[in-house]
């Protein structure tokens, strides 16, 4: 089972590596991790993703409250929540593919953002799985780089 764990901390040096820590003594394992300010720039938002049984998930939540730099843990399951994860990719392309990667990024709802002669870089902004469609559907597309960023998640809105 998969859990997001949204974490408010201080924004303060050493933080990050006390709640990755947590995770690394306890053997949890992080399938993505994204960190950043909230609108109060004394305040981080931590988005962990992480995978395990129902005690694992309690552990862990337990765990994260405990910590004195934590000032808030909320806990959701992706059907419960609007998850984004961003990635670039750059490709290597030809006369050959070139319309094909261009109509993969049109459908894709993806981005050229940067293109040379014979390299382009696209930027994806969408769901985990999404991203990884994507990614499924340039191959035989020359892959030069790829970098993903974690997932970011917020619960849906209450009615």
């Amino acid at each position: 089972m998969k859990r997001i764990y949204s974490v408010l901390v201080e924004n303060r040096s050493g933080v990050l590596m006390k709640v990755a820590g947590l995770f690394s003594r306890r053997m949890f394992n992080i399938d993505s991790l994204a960190v950043g300010e909230t609108d109060d720039p004394k305040v981080s938002r931590i988005t962990i993703v992480s995978s395990g049984d129902e005690r694992t998930i309690e552990q862990i939540e337990k765990q994260l409250n405990k910590k004195l730099d934590v000032i808030k843990v909320k806990t959701f399951e992706e059907h419960n929540s609007i998850n984004c994860e961003v990635m670039l990719v750059k490709v290597k392309y030809n006369r050959n593919n070139r319309r094909d990667i261009m109509e993969i990024c049109d459908i894709m709802d993806a981005k050229i953002v940067d293109m040379s002669g014979s390299q382009m870089i696209i930027r994806v902004c969408d769901t985990p799985q999404r991203t990884a469609q994507f990614l499924s559907q340039l191959k035989g597309i020359s892959i030069l780089e790829v970098a993903r960023c974690g997932t970011l998640a917020l619960p849906k809105c209450e009615n």
